[in-house]
């Protein structure tokens, strides 16, 4: 399946921008073969759900390394539950743009409770709602 059949197929389409500023950066560290980090961005692809995460934010990254818990530490379960409740909210925040700031929620998230994304990448979007919140000083709860 070539990308653009990919993305014209995406159940999955979730991109933060919470701010807009992208560092560039000519290295790419590869984590896994479907997880691609550079400097201030996260990219997660998988061909066979046909869903793509792209995670813009500057500092997230670094955050993910020094300050979120490791990988394991939290059930994909307790991952997936917080995930539906931080995206509902997150969301609302979306269509309310008088009452939120349409700069930090910009795009809505469309998270679908019946597929299964898979450990790593509830555990990326839980780490980033921690990350935003504690940034931009925002309760999600």
């Amino acid at each position: 399946m070539n990308m653009k059949s990919l993305l014209s197929k995406v159940f999955f389409s979730f991109i933060i921008a919470a701010s807009m500023v992208y560092c560039s950066s000519t290295k790419n560290n590869v984590v896994d073969k479907n997880i691609h980090s550079e400097t201030d961005t996260i990219r997660i692809v998988n061909e066979e759900e046909e869903y793509e995460i792209i995670i813009i934010d500057p500092g997230f990254n670094t955050w993910l390394i020094t300050n979120a818990r490791p990988r394991g530490f939290y059930s994909q379960s307790y991952l997936e539950i917080k995930n539906q409740i931080y995206v509902n909210n997150w969301n609302i925040r979306v269509f309310q743009p008088t009452r939120y700031s349409g700069d930090l929620y910009c795009m809505r998230i469309d998270y679908d409770t019946s597929i299964n994304y898979g450990y790593e990448v509830n555990y990326l979007l839980y780490n980033y709602f921690m990350y935003f919140q504690k940034k931009y000083r925002q309760n999600l709860r």
